[in-house]
Parts: structure tokens; C-alpha cells; sequence
């Protein structure tokens, strides 16, 4: 595991680069006055079985695009939950007639783009092409084969992408958000694991296709350059044959507010930063007559305005954050009020203050004008900007159609906009905002975080909970006198013996990397503690490298280099030595045994966090059985911040009697690194040239 975390913070700098630039959101944009709008027009009509189609006209460009919607209750799926998700991905995985090869050649060839998902699919092309892409349409809808093979393929995915939300603070954010604020027994609140995940039957993906794939279910909205008559003939021709039939009907208890603040609060060892998310269900519909007020209140408070309070007072003024949000969302079925931010550490209890602070403050003030007048100006231009895009057209007629919305809903917008007052502003807030019946959930470092959120809770207790909103089981006492010392000489027993280690002159390793969709070739070369060269190809062209030579290091990437710090130097050259567990301090390091876990395999642990001084450096597991190291988890700073990663070992290999990891997963950020080793050559002469610093 040591010999392969030398290529984090290189392949931190590498994906950061790759996320594109920044965008500089100190320039507050100025009010302006609220535009004329236009709307554009639409027109209906249903088949025989059911299914209501919706045509916006726009002949600007040839192009065409149609979107299936099935409008259907959410669904509790137990404990096979995600099976939904992945029915609607595979819709276009293949037919009874077409492999999914075939289909994206197809595609391909028109210049086309198709898509389906759990509710339905959206394709779009030339408008020559349109029944071409209509009859692809009409197969994947009608003759889906959901192919084992593409299943097991989109399962591995599933559970990487798992893998990898497992150590995202954010992603178990949202997860927690969600099961507190609307239950694990609600829709919106059910959590897909790796055993749900596992539990997965291609007869699941059949049954949800089978139930509620209905044309009386569904909508057709139709966009471009095609005329009524057109649209008509088409989706009789392609979609006229699709047969009705009756679907399941769910109705669930609403969740409500808690009867006073709780805390939930989920442990992510080695934080830096909280993920704070403070939230409540509430009981709007869409268009529901206080929509647009509630709207307004929402972007005064935290919107996507950069003026909001809580970005002005937990940014601008406290710096406590890069940037704090809010939300109101209705829905029709329940919907839900977030205001949410990653803040340090030391001030999570203070931002959580400010957050209910702002809360509780647009209950009780009525806001100045100004602001009233600034976040509708705001809104008028945001609004306008939308109506750029025929395809907002087709969502509000749809939205229109869907919810049942006065026709003239949209197009009287504005006028509904500028008719909010102060009043309407704070007697919304009064009536959807909740201060004393919030959830707080925060995802963090317990040590550090938790005992300081107690205060904010009416039961005056933090809850724990896992990443999935289950309950949070604590560490169990390693066995008395157990040490992180007795922890690490396990470990050396394990992968082959000190005595062998301290042998170990040079180290050659080859192999290869898996990260976003690319295959890089992989090779090291490491001589003694204080030399190594890695390098990261792609078709013969260097995509990264990494050379230390001595006090001397530099890393660099598609031809920049850049000199390592003493600091990148030191950190690399622990991770040369073999044997650095046995002289941490020569590092800056210690070690502490925190106790014995069970990870997500069943598999016992024993949990040692590395430190450099009082702060965490990684968060390591070690098998209770055979001593061998299973993962870590470690924060990596990159230019966007702290980034956390997490490495999983899948599986050791020996070579010259010591075992090597030769396949592990590492996750950072949002991206999946796959490192495997075809072959470790131990003890080769290598020359002092191949070390030469750029």
C-alpha cells in the first residue's frame, strides 16, 4: 500500500488541472431593470392509448429532440434499492433485436444523441434524421433486453461510484440529509448500498419496465423544426402501438419537521471540514400559490444569488467558507427546505450559529426594499437567460400539463414576481421556515466536531449515524496493551518479515492505471529510501512523472514540472522505506491505535491514525486476522481545497517472498483510480541516471 500512495498528490494535481478554471464570484452583478418577456407557444394532443404529446415549434435550426417522460408515484425498493436507477439505464443497453454496440454505432452515424433513464428517454437529432432516431426509440421502448452481461457491467460501476461516495464528505451528506430529513421508510429518504446493490436481479429491471412503462403514464414533448401534422404522424407511427395497462399506485405518510433541532451527525475520520446541512420536508406543491414568494425568500436568504445572506455572512464577513447556500424545493409529493456549506473545523459550531441566525432572522424582520428590489431583479434577468432555450419552453409545458398549472402560468410570471411584497416575503418565511424544528446533520471529524454541536439540539445530544443514516456503531477497545507499534510489526510479519525488508535494495514495478475511462501504463523505480522515478504513459506519451533524488524532487505533468517542497520530499521518501513504521519520528510522525472497526466487507480492522503533530495525516486498516493493511483514507490539499482520498487493497501478490499490493482502488474526489501491478522485480540493478531531476 506504501509503495503506491507516492502517486496521490501528483494525480490530485493532474484531475484538478483537468476540472477546468476558476470563476471569480467576488463581483456582485449590479440590479437592472426587470426585462419584457415573451413566451413562446405550444400545442397538445393525445393517442388512442393515452399518451399526451406536447409540440413546441422551433424552426431556427433543423434539429429535433423528444423526450419521454412516465409520470409515476416514487417507489420504495427495498432491499434491492437502486434497481430503478439502473432499469432506466440499461433501457439503451440493448434490445431483442440490437446489441448496445449496434444501437451507439447507429447513434453515432446520425450524429445523434439518445439517453434514457428511469422515467423515460430523451433523444435528439437533424431533423432528417428524426425517424431514424424514432424507430431507435420506439425498439429500446418496446423490446428492451436488459442483457446480463451490460447488468454486471453497470453493477461494477454502481459500487465503484459507491466506493468512492463512501469517502466523500458531500455525498454522505447528501445521504444523510435525506434520511433524516424524510426517513429510511420514505422514497426520498431510501438509501442504495453495496448489498442493496448486490441484490439486484435482471427479473427487478423487468418487473419495474413491466409495471409502469405506460403510454397512459406518459408524456411526449416534442421540440424543434416540425410542424403539428408532423409531430402528429409520427407519434401515432412510432408510439401509437404501445399498449395501455393499468400501474402500481403508492401513497406515503408526509414527513415533518422534528419537534425541536436534532443534530445527526456522521463521523468521517481524518476531516478537515465539515459538510454542514441544515434542512426540514415541507409541504409545497409545484405552483402552489405562495411558490414564487417562497422563491423570493429563498434567494434573499441563500439562492443563487451571490448577495444572499448566508454567502455574505459566513463568506464575505466571517470567512468561514467558501460559500454557503440554500434551498426551497417543492415537489409533489413532499418537498424540502436545505441551507448547507463546507466550513473548517474549528468553526463548524459558529457557522451552524450563523446559519440559525439568518433562519430565524427572516421569520421575525421584514427586509429592507432594496433588497426585495435587487433579488426580483435578479430573478427577471435569471428567468429571461432561461427562455433562451426552446427546450424551457417544452418544460414549462410539460410542468403545465403534468401539474395541472393554470395555462397563463409562466407567461404571467413576472407579473406574479413583481407583485411580491416585504410582507409576503416575511409572512412565507414565517409560515415555511421552521428555526426551532430544523435537522442539523454535519459530516466531519468527531474528535474535533462533534461534542461542540451538542448545544444546538433540544435533547442537548448529538446523534451519530452511518454514512447510509443506520445506526453508528463505535469503535470497539483494542485488546488492552494492543498498541499501533503491535499493530505495524503484524503487518511487517505479514507481507514477509523485517528481515526480508531490510534486504530490499530496489524495488521495479509495472503495470497499470484505470482513471476516467483511460488506460495509462504504470512503471517505478525505487533505489534505496531517497530514490525513485515514476512515470504515467499513454500511447508512449508521458502523461505524468515523478523523480526524488536525494534533498532533490520534482513532479510534473503533460511536460510542466514543478519542484517538490521539503515537506512532498520528506512525505515520498517515507513512503521509499520499507520500514518507516518503526522510526515514525525521523518523519515528524506518530502513530494511534483508536480501535478495532468492522468495514463494509465484514471484515474486522484495527484503525490506526497517523499524525503529524496534533493534525491527521491518514486514517489506516489493518486486518485483525492477517495483519495486512486493507485501506486508508487521507485528505490531500489541492488548489480547489482538501480533497479526501480513500484507497481500498483488493489484493496481494508475493514477489521475492514479500507481498506486494497489486490491485487497489483509489478514490479521489469524484474520480476512480484503478492500479494494477503485472509484475514487482525486487533487488535489481538500476542505474543512478534514471534518477536525474528535471
Amino acid at each position: 500500500m506504501k509503495t503506491l500512495k507516492y502517486i496521490l498528490p501528483l494525480l490530485v494535481l493532474f484531475l484538478a488541472a483537468c476540472s477546468g478554471g476558476k470563476v471569480d464570484r467576488s463581483i456582485v452583478p449590479q440590479p437592472g431593470p426587470a426585462p419584457q418577456i415573451s413566451i413562446g407557444d405550444y400545442e397538445t394532443f393525445s393517442l388512442g392509448n393515452g399518451l399526451r404529446v406536447i409540440v413546441v415549434n422551433n424552426d431556427k435550426l433543423p434539429r429535433v429532440s423528444y423526450q419521454l417522460t412516465i409520470d409515476r408515484d416514487p417507489i420504495m425498493e427495498g432491499s434491492n434499492a437502486g434497481y430503478v436507477s439502473m432499469a432506466g439505464d440499461l433501457l439503451s443497453a440493448g434490445t431483442e433485436g440490437k446489441t448496445k454496440a449496434q444501437i451507439d454505432q447507429e447513434i453515432d452515424f446520425m450524429g445523434a444523441s439518445l439517453s434514457t433513464f428511469s422515467t423515460g428517454m430523451y433523444g435528439a437529432c437533424l431533423t432528417k434524421h428524426s425517424d431514424k432516431l424514432l424507430s431507435l426509440m420506439q425498439e429500446m421502448l418496446m423490446s428492451p433486453a436488459f442483457p446480463e452481461d451490460e447488468l454486471e457491467k453497470l453493477r461494477k460501476q454502481t459500487l465503484s461510484g459507491l466506493a468512492s461516495s463512501k469517502s466523500s464528505a458531500d455525498d454522505i451528506s447528501r445521504n444523510i440529509s435525506n434520511a433524516i430529513c424524510y426517513g429510511l421508510d420514505h422514497p426520498y429518504g431510501e438509501q442504495q448500498t453495496e448489498k442493496t446493490t448486490e441484490a439486484i436481479t435482471r427479473n427487478d429491471l423487468i418487473g419495474y419496465y413491466q409495471d409502469y412503462f405506460k403510454p397512459n403514464l406518459a408524456y411526449l414533448v416534442i421540440v424543434g423544426d416540425i410542424s403539428m401534422e408532423q409531430a402528429k404522424s409520427q407519434a401515432e407511427k412510432y408510439f401509437g402501438g404501445w399498449e395501455a395497462g393499468q400501474a402500481p399506485q403508492h401513497a406515503y405518510d408526509k414527513p415533518t419537521p422534528p419537534r425541536g433541532n436534532r443534530v445527526a451527525f456522521v463521523p468521517l475520520p481524518g476531516a478537515v471540514q465539515s459538510v454542514i446541512d441544515i434542512n426540514h420536508p415541507v409541504d409545497m406543491t409545484p405552483g402552489h400559490p405562495d411558490a414564487i414568494a417562497a422563491s423570493v425568500m429563498n434567494n434573499i436568504l441563500g439562492g443563487g444569488v451571490f448577495g444572499g445572506r448566508l454567502m455574505q455572512n459566513l463568506r464575505e464577513d466571517k470567512a468561514f467558507t467558501y460559500g454557503a447556500r440554500s434551498s426551497m424545493s417543492p415537489d409533489p409529493v413532499i418537498g424540502s427546505f436545505n441551507a448547507y456549506a463546507s466550513v473548517r473545523n474549528e468553526v463548524t459550531d459558529s457557522s451552524v450559529t450563523e446559519f440559525l441566525y439568518e433562519i430565524e432572522r427572516l421569520t421575525r424582520e421584514r427586509v429592507a426594499d432594496t433588497t426585495l428590489r435587487f433579488i426580483k431583479n435578479y430573478m427577471n434577468g435569471s428567468f429571461a437567460r432561461s427562455l433562451e432555450s426552446p427546450q424551457t419552453i417544452a418544460r414549462f409545458a410539460l410542468n403545465i400539463e403534468r401539474y395541472d398549472l393554470p395555462k397563463d402560468y409562466y407567461a404571467t410570471y413576472l407579473t406574479k414576481l413583481e407583485a411580491v411584497t416585504t410582507d409576503d416575503v416575511l409572512r412565507v418565511a414565517q409560515r415555511y421556515l421552521k428555526p426551532n424544528n430544523l435537522n442539523i446533520t454535519v459530516v466531519g471529524n468527531k474528535e474535533e466536531v462533534a461534542e461542540s454541536l451538542a448545544k444546538f439540539a433540544k435533547s442537548g445530544e448529538v446523534e451519530f449515524f452511518d454514512i447510509y443514516g443506520g445506526e453508528y456503531v463505535d469503535l470497539e477497545a483494542a485488546p488492552e496493551g494492543m498498541t499501533a507499534q503491535n499493530v505495524f510489526d503484524a503487518y511487517y510479519a505479514a507481507i514477509g518479515g523485517k528481515e526480508n525488508l531490510a534486504k530490499v535494495n530496489s524495488i521495479i514495478e509495472e503495470g497499470s492505471m484505470g482513471v476516467s475511462g483511460m488506460s495509462l501504463a504504470y512503471n517505478r523505480k525505487v533505489k534505496g529510501t531517497d530514490q525513485m522515478v515514476m512515470t504515467v504513459t499513454m500511447g508512449g506519451q508521458t502523461m505524468m512523472k515523478q523523480v526524488i533524488d536525494g534533498d532533490r524532487g520534482s513532479s510534473s505533468q503533460m511536460g510542466t514540472s514543478i519542484a517538490m517542497t521539503e515537506e512532498e520530499i520528506s512525505e515520498a521518501k517515507m513512503q521509499l522505506d520499507m520500514l518507516a513504521y518503526d522510526h515514525l519520528a525521523d518523519y515528524g510522525m506518530s502513530a494511534v491505535l483508536k480501535g478495532i472497526d468492522t468495514n463494509d466487507n465484514g471484515q474486522r480492522v484495527y484503525v490506526v491514525e497517523l499524525m503529524k503533530g496534533e493534525e491527521t495525516s491518514s486514517t489506516q486498516y489493518y486486518s485483525v486476522d492477517t495483519g495486512l493493511l486493507v485501506s486508508t483514507v487521507s485528505t490531500e490539499e489541492t488548489p480547489q481545497g482538501g480533497m479526501t482520498v480513500a484507497s481500498m487493497i483488493e489484493e496481494y501478490k508475493e514477489f521475492s517472498g514479500i507481498q506486494f499490493p497489486v490491485k487497489v482502488s483509489q478514490v479521489v474526489g469524484p474520480q476512480v483510480i484503478e492500479v494494477t501491478l503485472d509484475n514487482v522485480s525486487v533487488n535489481k540493478r538500476i542505474s543512478n541516471s534514471e534518477f536525474k531531476v528535471d
